[in-house]
């Protein structure tokens, strides 16, 4: 006796064509076309989830240098300050201080000044 895959093959490809939608030409249209944009899509969106942690952590570096500077001090020294004075914040709080406290980020530039001398 034969099996025929039947609804789960149409299923199956309805799914596929669905996540394609919005794609040029035949890659929205065609099954096997389809199949391999919406793949290498999903490659790039993992992707590119990745990266984005990675463009957040400059994003906080610019901030933070920006401040210290106007602190008298470049960004290497800071952080080297911070973590010879013990501090446990990280890039992303400090970029945070920097522009919404800038009292706040002078008074951790001291710290950090005085913890390098």
């Amino acid at each position: 006796m034969r099996v025929k895959r039947g609804f789960k093959r149409k299923n199956k490809r309805v799914k596929l064509l669905k996540a394609a939608k919005g794609f040029w030409g035949m890659r929205s249209k065609n099954y096997r076309h389809a199949k391999q944009a919406v793949d290498k899509a999903l490659n790039f969106a993992y992707t590119g989830r990745k990266d984005r942690k990675g463009e957040f952590r400059k994003l906080w570096i610019t901030r933070i240098n920006a401040a210290a500077r106007i602190n008298g001090m470049s960004y290497s020294t800071f952080i080297a300050g911070l973590k010879a004075a013990g501090s446990a914040l990280d890039r992303k709080v400090l970029a945070d201080i920097a522009v919404s406290d800038p009292k706040a980020f002078a008074s951790l530039a001291e710290t950090a000044k005085r913890a390098r001398a």
